[in-house]
């Protein structure tokens, strides 16, 4: 049983890992700031909350039981993350950052 938990933390570790180098490349890669926006609040988020959930496992299964730190901050992740991506994305509409080609759904005339 106990080999089956810490394939399991791998596991997590290793999608969560992967998840974040994808967003970081992303966030590397794409050419305008609504492309780039994509990377951090997509692609990380997922990462990260991988990464957190391993934690959550690991330390409930050696510890007191459910650890409540790292499912209040999970939450408050994929709470925040949404959030602050809508608000930056409406700040750069107002700004009217250039945008590439690319980009879809331009809504503004330029």
């Amino acid at each position: 049983m106990d080999y089956l938990i810490e394939g399991l933390i791998a596991v997590f570790l290793l999608v969560g890992s992967l998840f974040a180098l994808v967003g970081a490349i992303g966030l590397y890669r794409l050419p305008d700031f609504f492309m780039r926006l994509h990377g951090p609040t997509k692609a990380t988020t997922l990462g990260v909350g991988g990464m957190v959930i391993a934690s959550l496992i690991f330390f409930s299964t050696r510890g007191d039981g459910l650890s409540m730190h790292e499912l209040l901050i999970t939450l408050f992740l994929f709470i925040t993350a949404p959030v602050s991506a809508h608000m930056l994305a409406k700040a750069a509409m107002q700004q009217k950052l250039p945008m590439s080609e690319q980009t879809r759904g331009k809504p503004w005339d330029q």
